[in-house]
């Protein structure tokens, strides 16, 4: 476990997250990819590559009957997400297992969940230098698994009719869409705009189901930030009340159509 650890709050405190307080540490991607995810009460979810937890928690926060998994392949960060859960009292409804999402232990059977959301490595290793710290290295850089082949084992973790939620870079959209055109229908991409007027999203949303046959959606998405740098009324219902972010509906300022 990390010698130096921060506690912060998430969801204006009902999540306390203790994380590194050097190296990779949750920011507000997380909380929005938990937000986007359409679990109900009795519906099993996996958070694939779950680092210490915080869209394992923001979820759980936001939907007290659904039982979740993190799979994390750090066995430091492991240990630190199953002891936020005992720390955010969810122990009885999230369990965090150690393991790689390309071979899952044994006991996470193929098929076998309603939802599984993640936040893959944004990184292409072939394109970067890696970032000091061999933990925010791992967290940041693809290694055995490129998106696809992410995106690949997350979808054989889920059940037909199941619903896929990750976030990821902009810039990587296509690689996204390739690799989840075929296996998922009813896919939507939803922007992350960090402004409204005409600056690009840097952060995207994407979520479909499998083995529907529902088209491909563009979504007007959410304004992240008011121009004096404020969240904007919509992101803060999202990031510090628990609001739902349907990736179907209309939230924000829609100036991107």
């Amino acid at each position: 476990m990390p010698d130096a650890l921060t506690e912060d709050s998430l969801l204006g405190g009902r999540v306390r997250l203790r994380q590194p307080a050097q190296g990779y540490r949750a920011a507000i991607d997380p909380v929005l990819l938990a937000a986007a995810v359409p679990a109900l009460a009795g519906e099993a979810v996996l958070d694939a590559g779950a680092g210490s937890g915080a869209a394992t928690f923001c979820l759980a926060a936001r939907v007290p009957g659904c039982r979740i998994v993190g799979l994390e392949i750090q066995r430091a960060l492991q240990r630190l997400a199953s002891d936020n859960a005992r720390h955010n009292q969810l122990g009885l409804r999230v369990e965090m297992i150690e393991g790689d999402l390309g071979r899952p232990p044994p006991r996470l059977a193929g098929a076998s969940f309603d939802h599984v959301m993640t936040n893959p490595p944004h990184l292409a290793a072939a394109r970067v230098t890696a970032p000091p710290g061999a933990m925010r290295a791992r967290a940041h850089i693809e290694r055995e698994l490129d998106l696809a082949g992410w995106l690949a084992a997350c979808l054989r973790m889920l059940r037909p009719g199941g619903a896929l939620t990750l976030i990821h870079r902009a810039e990587r959209l296509a690689e996204a869409l390739t690799a989840l055109g075929g296996p998922l229908g009813e896919l939507v991409v939803f922007p992350l705009w960090p402004r409204a007027g005409d600056r690009p999203a840097k952060r995207i949303l994407i979520q479909g189901r499998k083995g529907s046959r529902g088209p491909l959606r563009l979504a007007p998405g959410l304004v992240l930030h008011e121009d004096d740098g404020r969240f904007s009324a919509a992101a803060e219902a999202v990031l510090r009340h628990a609001k739902a972010l349907p990736l179907c509906g209309r939230t924000g300022k829609e100036t991107h159509g």
